[in-house]
């Protein structure tokens, strides 16, 4: 949906040109400064060595794991350093066993209970902000030495109040398109901008 539910659209092209109207509008507010201090991050996360965890659900969950393909593959070109980047969404018997076993909300927590270190990024992909697992991974990340990063949707949610650092798409509650369309702008441009670091 656009900005608002009731919105209707009279053909095909009108409703083309509304939506990349809104797009646009939304990443025109984009908080040039938060996006170039989560880049700063991921540079010294991979620095450091470390790796950076990546979670959603939905939408947000294929976001996770395309961020996390990009960070590997295009963010590290030959010869340069490359980055260490898991996505939480990838190993599906893990996350059905732990679904099932002790909750779908402790699906990417119990993940970094076994994979995280101290220093170690853990970043949540959430448009609502509110997802209950996403949640438990930022609260864990800061009660065990990781750093956690929110990048949310609509008002920001519970994760804009958690997490040490914030990239929020604003938008209106319930546009999940527009805020999953700037999610991945965003996986785009800050790959993009790390393959040009070669690092040491």
């Amino acid at each position: 949906m656009i900005s608002n539910p009731s919105r209707t659209s009279n053909s095909p092209e009108e409703f083309a040109k509304s939506y990349v109207r809104r797009v646009t509008e939304i990443l025109s507010r984009l908080d040039i400064e938060a996006v170039a201090n989560v880049i700063r991050l991921f540079l010294e996360t991979r620095a450091m060595d470390s790796t950076i965890f990546l979670a959603g659900n939905g939408g947000s969950a294929a976001t996770a794991l395309h961020f996390a393909n990009d960070l590997g593959f295009g963010a590290s070109p030959e010869g340069h350093k490359p980055f260490r980047a898991l996505s939480l969404t990838a190993n599906s018997p893990f996350l059905t066993c732990l679904a099932n076993d002790i909750g779908y909300e402790n699906v990417f927590s119990w993940q970094l209970r076994d994979l995280m270190r101290p220093g170690d990024l853990v970043v949540g992909i959430s448009a609502s902000g509110n997802s209950p697992n996403v949640v438990k991974a930022l609260d864990y990340a800061d009660a065990n030495g990781g750093v956690s990063v929110a990048i949310v949707g609509f008002d920001g949610g519970k994760m804009m109040r958690i997490a040490k650092h914030v990239i929020h798409v604003e938008t209106d509650q319930g546009e999940y398109g527009p805020a999953e369309d700037v999610h991945m702008v965003l996986d785009h441009l800050i790959s993009a901008y790390l393959a040009l670091v070669p690092g040491k």
